[in-house]
């Protein structure tokens, strides 16, 4: 009853102004912004309390996140005209037809430009960054390999990439700023791309919406093609209702750890938490005089240039524990999820 007042006051707004506020449109864009840093979080527990069997969660977490997302998406838009935030804001999409009712749906064009910016955009920007720091790892690590020219032009995209995102931002921040002052329909460049403004939800769409049936009930003449696809768009809808009412108890939760893992504040802790590595020590005895508590696990061969990966403890080859953990994200014995960072040179007494 709550959610259905508030709808029905912002409808009530929308007779004076059609246009939502700047306060709005922002607040919707970063709702789900802080809906994968919370499942994130949650996901890297699970892997490190069990990596056996939650560990291919983590590793694959970015695609499945972008399918999950695509699908919560694609019922929000067919259903209600707008993405899952806009609609929990009580916005919608609004193409060329402003008389279409938002349980209509969009466009089909609309429908699709919609879908890819909202849920495949985001994931391929993710898998960019991320490429974009392990290659920053690599020139740190000084690792040069022959280079083909595919490789090359591969390179020359990451060079390039940075200042692509800086424009990204620019425009998106003058965008934001000229629909301010109404000078353009949209507050982001993605839904001019897309062909859709946002527009406040009528109480005709309300009711359309609440009195909307479901859909037909299944029938033994239906194919089974139909049945599959009745079934999966039935329990699609039920995840979307239960995740709209839990976010609506816990938006605040969620901003919270947006906030908490958020790039600039991790930077912050890590800059308290971080020490220096400290110099090579001047004279050690050698206790280890066994050969076998020398061997790399990983090539079987007398370890040189020994590190240790901070995540189990175990020490390897520098080049066998890079490239390992490079490829597969863990450690080879335990299984714990790991990074490049994890890695930690052991000084010999020899050094």
């Amino acid at each position: 009853m709550a959610e259905r007042g508030a709808h029905l006051t912002t409808a009530a707004a929308a007779a004076v102004e059609d246009r939502p506020s700047i306060f709005e449109v922002l607040a919707q864009d970063s709702l789900m912004g802080a809906v994968k840093p919370a499942l994130q979080h949650a996901v890297k527990i699970l892997a490190e309390s069990n990596p056996d069997r939650y560990g291919i969660l983590w590793r694959k977490f970015d695609e499945i996140y972008a399918v999950l997302d695509l699908l919560l998406q694609h019922h929000f838009l067919s259903r209600t005209s707008a993405s899952f935030s806009e609609n929990f804001y009580g916005l919608k999409r609004v193409g060329g037809d402003s008389t279409r009712a938002a349980y209509q749906g969009l466009s089909r064009r609309q429908h699709l430009r919609s879908l890819l910016l909202l849920a495949l955009l985001p994931y391929l920007r993710t898998k960019l960054e991320k490429v974009l720091a392990r290659q920053k790892e690599e020139d740190d690590f000084s690792i040069r390999l022959p280079q083909s020219f595919t490789q090359k032009m591969y390179r020359a995209f990451l060079a390039v990439y940075p200042y692509v995102c800086m424009a990204w931002d620019g425009w998106t921040f003058f965008h934001q700023l000229f629909y301010v002052f109404g000078k353009t329909r949209t507050h982001s460049p993605l839904l001019w791309l897309a062909g859709v403004k946002l527009s406040y939800l009528t109480a005709h769409d309300i009711r359309s919406l609440d009195l909307k049936p479901t859909g037909p009930a299944l029938s033994p003449s239906q194919s089974i093609g139909e049945k599959l696809h009745r079934v999966l768009s039935t329990m699609v809808g039920g995840v979307a209702v239960s995740l709209s009412t839990s976010l609506s108890l816990g938006v605040f939760f969620l901003q919270f750890l947006e906030w908490w893992y958020s790039s600039e504040n991790q930077s912050n802790i890590k800059s308290l938490t971080s020490h220096p590595t400290p110099p090579p020590p001047l004279h050690l005895e050698d206790q280890d005089s066994h050969t076998n508590n020398k061997v790399c696990p990983l090539c079987r061969k007398l370890r040189s240039n020994d590190t240790a990966l901070a995540t189990s403890g175990y020490v390897f080859c520098y080049r066998c524990i890079y490239m390992y953990v490079k490829a597969n994200h863990r450690c080879p014995l335990t299984g714990y999820p790991s990074e490049l960072q994890h890695l930690i040179k052991i000084y010999s007494p020899e050094g």
